[in-house]
């Protein structure tokens, strides 16, 4: 949500701004624009995509050695070239930010009372007048910046330059992710390695209430007290053609088919080093081995992860398991158990609602603490005391695919090792388990070549306006995953229910126009799954079902059946997931929607 990049540098710095929003372009965007000094500021904001203010940018014969961009999601104002970003301040400071500022009106006010005047309607603009005020009273950038943001209520990231000194750009962080790239006598600030690593691999993720002096000899970092701080430096391992499309058309397509690879890597430390605690870090059998309970917090696809692994944990583990959305946890009175173990789950590890929500358990004194997430060193995994970390790769289409598919690994993961911990996983279980994962990359492999068939069924539903997912058991989260896919990239109105609320409710909206997906497998509900698809084709509904081979459906007459090579059994989830998200995808194409950038929607949710 939202992007930042900036350099300071010996040469023309924007080709690498331009480059840097057009790698942050996957965190969603509705405008874009850049800011460099050149006898002055110049500055060059369009709506729509990157490329739009690329070719302004050209026109202009735009150039400089120190420079800011930003693609914008719009939060405060609307989509339009004032309310873009980077802002500027009396033609003399501009600064690019993230997140959302509480308290804008109260600063409006008072830097009115001042003499600034507002060009947009966003709670940016604040800062720029702020940072201006306080350079015409210090003299100094570095100083302006953090006497602004002691003044600013709420979540941020920005990078500001001045006029007055062209030798250096600052930077601060809260809420919001921040990283500074190191290069050799240039440097660099981003919102998202991905925006860096064409100039520079080395970089250093600043700590929350962090500022920073950027300059192209070196970088001074300061701690929310005003203190100098050193932070480590980091050698990303993000490669670039993780970032690159390659033959695919889009980056959900290729994310889809790169599930595999994912799963397999992901689950290589517990296929080579067996069921341990310490898959989850060197303190984690301490940690791990007297929980009583599981609370697990995350938003969106996380949630449906976690709410898998409910399943999973009390089944086989015997973990009395909480799932809950992480935007509800973090305002309700919680009744606190400092011998659970509290489960975050972010793609990205800097999704606000579940970072907060994490503060909050540990202000209720939880002190068990586990971050499952994709993004070495994000603000998730760092306040957490254990971390898995997934191997997915980079994730770039806004809608989750192989982060979840990972994420079910990491909890599956979570769920053996918990299980041997309290002596309920016998050798013959871990093995049989042990051995189902190895299998699973092979199996998700046969999902994936179930593709020409779902595209059959992709190009009916493109004509629907409305769909249903139904699930029962372990499989009903799937049921609503894949009604979120489809609803986020197809824009088709989708809803997800288990099976058997159908008759009370949901029954009423099923007609002969109303497609209803089931996932069914080959489990101990398959009966009942049955007698629920019974209900909908005696509304005249329309059935299409994920089952597997031996199963024993047969195809009729609005009845639709793709099968699955074997039933999987209790990693099923793993493998239904990715015909859901085929179905999606391909439902997206017929609809000629924007698949890796839905409308209103971001990658990174770093606003609450």
């Amino acid at each position: 949500m939202c992007g930042i990049v900036g350099a300071i540098a010996g040469r023309n710095v924007v080709p690498i701004l331009v480059e840097g929003l057009k790698r942050l372009e996957y965190r969603g965007y509705d405008s874009a624009g850049i800011a460099v000094l050149d006898g002055g500021i110049r500055r060059v904001r369009r709506v729509g995509r990157v490329a739009e203010m690329e070719a302004a940018a050209q026109a202009d014969g735009l150039k400089g050695g120190l420079g800011i961009g930003h693609t914008r999601w719009a939060t405060h104002g609307g989509v339009t070239e004032p309310n873009a970003h980077p802002h500027v301040s009396r033609g003399e400071i501009a600064v690019v930010h993230n997140g959302i500022i509480e308290n804008h009106d109260e600063q409006r006010a008072r830097l009115e009372a001042l003499g600034y005047a507002f060009e947009s309607q966003t709670d940016t603009e604040v800062i720029a007048h702020l940072l201006h005020h306080y350079y015409g009273a210090t003299g100094s950038l570095l100083a302006a910046t953090q006497r602004a943001v002691h003044d600013l209520v709420g979540a941020y990231a920005i990078a500001v330059v001045s006029l007055e000194t062209p030798e250096v750009m600052t930077c601060a962080r809260v809420g919001c992710p921040l990283l500074v790239g190191l290069g050799e006598g240039e440097n660099f600030v981003a919102s998202d390695v991905s925006a860096v690593l064409s100039s520079t691999r080395r970089v250093i993720y600043l700590d929350e209430g962090d500022v920073a002096e950027i300059a192209r000899g070196g970088v001074r970092i300061f701690d929310r007290d005003g203190k100098a701080a050193e932070r480590k430096v980091h050698v990303s391992d993000v490669s670039l053609a993780s970032l690159e499309l390659g033959p695919y058309s889009h980056f959900m397509q290729k994310e889809i088919h790169e599930q595999p690879k994912a799963l397999a890597d992901s689950l290589e430390p517990i296929l080579g080093d067996g069921v341990t605690p310490l898959l989850f870090g060197p303190d984690a059998e301490r940690v791990l081995r007297d929980v009583d309970g599981v609370q697990i917090l995350a938003c969106g696809t996380s949630f449906y992860a976690g709410s898998v692994a409910r399943y999973w944990l009390e089944s086989i583990a015997k973990l009395p398991t909480a799932v809950e959305i992480a935007s509800e946890y973090r305002y309700r009175d919680v009744v606190a158990n400092p011998k659970h173990l509290v489960v975050t789950i972010s793609q990205s590890g800097e999704t606000l609602d579940t970072m907060e929500a994490l503060k909050r358990a540990q202000e209720l004194g939880h002190e068990r603490t586990l971050a499952i997430c994709n993004v070495r060193e994000s603000a998730i995994p760092r306040a957490s005391r254990l971390v898995f970390y997934t191997r997915a790769g980079a994730e770039i289409g806004v809608a989750s695919t192989k982060a979840f598919t990972t994420q079910l690994a990491a909890l599956f993961t979570l769920t053996l090792v918990l299980a041997k911990l309290r002596g309920r996983l016998a050798p013959g279980e871990e093995a049989a388990h042990i051995d189902a994962l190895r299998r699973l990359p092979g199996n998700v492999q046969h999902a994936l070549n179930l593709e020409p068939q779902i595209r059959a069924w992709s190009e009916r539903f493109a004509q629907k306006p409305d769909a249903l997912f139904l699930g029962r058991g372990i499989h009903y989260p799937i049921a609503l995953e894949g009604a979120l896919k489809l609803k986020e990239i197809s824009y088709i109105h989708a809803e997800a229910y288990p099976a058997g609320e159908l008759k009370h409710g949901p029954l009423a909206l099923v007609d002969e126009n109303m497609p209803v997906v089931v996932i069914a497998p080959n489990d101990a509900l398959l009966e009942k799954v049955k007698s629920n698809m019974q209900e909908v084709r005696a509304r005249k509904g329309e059935l299409y079902v994920f089952t597997d081979a031996d199963s024993h459906f047969t195809a009729s007459a609005g009845v639709h059946v793709i099968r699955t090579p074997r039933h999987v059994g209790v990693l099923s989830p793993i493998v239904h997931a990715v015909p859901v998200q085929l179905l999606a995808y391909n439902a997206a194409l017929a609809r000629g929607t924007d698949v890796d950038k839905p409308r209103n929607l971001a990658k990174s949710v770093t606003v609450e």
